[in-house]
Formats: C-alpha cells, structure tokens, sequence
C-alpha cells in the first residue's frame, strides 16, 4: 500500500519562495527609499539641541540664513552615515552649506568620526532625539533641503550616494 503524502509538507517551501518574491520585488521598486514626509512645504521644526564639543553650534537662525541648505542627521554608529560622508565633503568642497545634526550619539565617538573622516558640515548640533522626532526622521542618516526662508524643499531617507545626489538633490538645489 503506497503512502500518501500531506499536502501540508509543500506549504512551508512555497510560503518561503513567496515571500522571497514580495521581497525581490521591494526591493526593486524606484521608491524604495521615497517615505512620505509631512515636512515638505512648512518651516523647518525648532532645534532643541545641545552644542557639540567646541564645534559651530547650529541654531534656528541658521535654518533661516539666506541661500539654500542641506540639513543632515548623522551617528558615528550609523553605517550608512559613513558611506555617504565622502558625497557630502564633496558638496561642502563645492560651496554647499550643509549643517549637521549628530543623533543619539557619544560626543567623543561623534568628534572621532568627524576626525577620522573630514568635517563637512558649517554648523553642527547635538541631538538626544527630540529634534528627530520633531523632524519627523526615520532613522540616520537623513537630509533635508531648506530654503532661505527656512522651509523643507526635500527630505532623502537613506545615504545620499552620487546616483541620489545627481537624480535627486542637485535638482533640487539647482532649481532655487
């Protein structure tokens, strides 16, 4: 007598190979890094920041300078910070002011990292993670762009790599 195999035994392999696809798929789609942002259009939020080490404190005021301005948050803890930081010493060699806001973060590890890799922000805070939240921010590292009115033009989630920098911020910054 032949023994009958369970349907059920099939169920975990094709449960497996579908997610494998819901997950090739999302990973493939063009706005995999486009998270809504309700920041666009408003005024930048207020800082409630600390000052980093002795570095140039970034303040509200800054936010409402004249020109156009990136806004990054950062963490040495952050690998992704680490590999967008080459792209943003290249924008602040161009002349672009890009102040930074360091998340969460020891003041030692954040000073090291900016030792170790170049200092490419005009201003730099310090933020224990009300800011962030009042930003709206997803995680590190994350840029704004905001006007000198001192309202978002643009939020990227995500490193900023020269695919990004050319398809979506230069755009922006050369539009202003």
């Amino acid at each position: 007598m032949a023994s009958r195999i369970s349907p059920w035994v099939a169920a975990p392999p094709l449960i497996f190979i579908a997610l494998a696809a819901l997950f090739a798929f999302g990973l493939n789609r063009e706005d995999a890094n486009s998270l809504p942002s309700t920041m666009i259009g408003r005024d930048a939020p207020l800082l409630t920041t600390t000052q980093l080490s002795d570095l140039p404190k970034l303040t509200a005021e800054d936010l409402t300078a004249d020109g156009i301005k990136l806004v990054n948050f950062w963490a040495s803890w952050c690998g992704p910070c680490r590999v967008e930081h080459p792209t943003l010493q290249a924008l602040a060699d161009e002349g672009i002011v890009i102040h930074g806001i360091n998340y969460k973060d020891q003041a030692s590890n954040a000073t090291g990292f900016l030792e170790e890799l170049g200092n490419p922000y005009t201003k730099i805070a310090k933020d224990e993670g009300r800011t962030g939240l009042d930003w709206g921010l997803y995680g590190v590292p994350e840029t704004f762009i905001i006007d000198g009115d001192g309202k978002v033009l643009l939020r990227h989630a995500g490193p900023i790599t020269k695919r990004i920098l050319e398809e979506t911020i230069r755009p922006v910054l050369t539009d202003k």
